[in-house]
């Protein structure tokens, strides 16, 4: 599955130095030459995170794609490093590395073609912003920059953040830097047009069932951690068990939400996986798919909050 992820990695970022070398100046004290035998010295790197991050994500995220990403990611890492300021470059550039992995599946998750293309220029304007201010820009500051309304922001802001599964699996931060819960970051109905509307309906739908279907403390850490805000302190003593018991509970509830959600818009594999665990999986992405049909999913019912919080 992985072959050839060093090799996809390794050209891309060739190429992308090429560019740097070509148009940029390189911004620290080494020499491009030197730039680029870092690079080449931690291509294994990336294939290495690609191992890490790939199990988090479905059957369609492509390997090779990660790779691409975090090849250019290795190649930024190189561009921006400073030696002297003694953090060893593998520790610097595996952060960007990782980071440019979840971008990319972020940009590309649930999202349409249009959406993806402004959110790159959304993250480059307040990556822009955020350097020069020194801090997290505001919707107002964000949009002045872009040349759009500060309601236009938001809505895009609400877009690049629908997906159930990013919103769950990573921390999400409103424009003041507070938390923001699975709630939160899930777009406002109200504000979406219709066909968007049909289309969140059905995903805010399966979330519920989902929700519902987990085995019972698995299901008690997720509304406890993202809906009720709920910190692993309070839920272990709650179930009577570890911290890091609560945090094995909340990977594992993830997982089960993520392949039974995305399960239900993906054809099933040709080579299905096969094992005790396996037919668990798929025994609780029919529940999913068996738990309503098409004209409940799509019905007005209640808002989110209360959807979600039906469950408990």
């Amino acid at each position: 599955m992985y072959e050839g992820i060093s090799d996809v990695s390794t050209a891309n970022a060739a190429a992308t130095l090429a560019d740097i070398e070509d148009n940029e100046p390189v911004g620290n004290t080494m020499t491009p030459a030197e730039i680029n035998a870092l690079i080449e010295a931690h291509v294994p790197l990336v294939k290495h995170i690609v191992f890490q991050v790939a199990v988090h994500f479905p059957r369609h995220v492509e390997r090779e794609e990660l790779a691409r990403a975090g090849a250019l990611g290795l190649v930024e890492a190189a561009q921006r490093y400073s030696p002297e300021r003694g953090i060893p470059f593998q520790r610097f550039a595996a952060r960007r590395v990782r980071g440019a992995m979840l971008d990319s599946v972020r940009a590309a998750d649930w999202a349409p073609r249009s959406v993806r293309r402004l959110s790159r220029r959304f993250d480059a304007m307040e990556q822009q912003l955020a350097s020069e201010l020194g801090r997290a820009p505001r919707t107002k500051e964000t949009a002045e920059a872009l040349g759009m309304k500060p309601a236009e922001v938001s809505k895009l802001r609400s877009q690049l953040y629908r997906s159930v599964v990013l919103a769950l699996e990573h921390d999400v931060h409103g424009e003041n830097g507070e938390a923001l819960n699975l709630l939160d970051v899930l777009p406002d109905q109200a504000n979406l047009e219709p066909d968007e509307q049909l289309e969140g309906r059905e995903l805010y739908a399966y979330l519920q069932d989902a929700i519902s279907l987990l085995p019972e403390r698995h299901r008690l850490v997720i509304v406890g951690y993202f809906l009720e805000e709920k910190t692993s302190v309070d839920l272990a003593r709650f179930l009577g068990v570890t911290e890091s018991r609560v945090s094995q509970l909340r990977s594992d509830a993830i997982e089960m939400l993520r392949l039974g959600i995305t399960s239900q818009y993906e054809d099933a594999p040709a080579e299905p996986e096969t094992g005790r665990r396996a037919e668990r999986r798929k025994q609780y992405a029919n529940a999913i798919g068996e738990a309503s049909d098409w004209r409940h999913r799509l019905d007005e019912g209640a808002d989110l909050s209360t959807r979600i919080r039906s469950v408990l």
